[in-house]
C-alpha cells in the first residue's frame, strides 16, 4: 500500500471554529478509516496555524509563505494508507472540512526503500 497526506485547507483561518458536533463528525470519519486498518498517522492532526509563514531556501535567502499562490490556511493533516490516490481522493471526499468551505489536498507521500 502506498500513503497519501491529506491536507485541509481553509480560505480564513477565523472560518476554523467547529462546534462540538462537527468535531465529532471529524472523529466520526477518522474512526471509520482507522477502522478499515488505513489510518497511518492522525497525530496532531489539527494544526490551528496562526497564518504567518516563511520559506527558508539555503542560509541566506528567506521568502513569505511556502508558496505566493496559496491563499489558504492549512488547518490540518491525516495520512492514510491505500492502493491508489483515487481511493485516497474518495476518503477525502466524505471528510467535513467541506461544510466549513475547506478544501483537501491529497499528496503522495514518498516511499524509501
Amino acid at each position: 500500500m502506498k500513503e497519501f497526506a491529506l491536507i485541509f485547507r481553509l480560505a480564513d483561518v477565523n472560518d476554523f471554529k467547529p462546534s462540538p458536533e462537527q468535531m465529532q463528525e471529524r472523529m466520526n470519519w477518522l474512526k471509520n478509516i482507522a477502522d478499515q486498518g488505513k489510518l497511518a498517522n492522525a497525530g496532531n492532526s489539527l494544526l490551528p496555524f496562526a497564518g504567518s509563514a516563511k520559506t527558508v531556501r539555503g542560509r541566506n535567502l528567506v521568502t513569505d509563505g511556502p508558496f505566493t499562490e496559496i491563499k489558504e490556511f492549512v488547518v490540518g493533516y491525516v495520512i492514510v494508507k491505500t492502493d491508489t490516490i483515487e481511493e485516497a481522493v474518495e476518503m477525502a471526499k466524505e471528510n467535513p472540512v467541506f461544510k466549513l468551505g475547506g478544501n483537501v489536498e491529497v499528496r503522495e507521500i514518498l516511499q524509501r526503500t
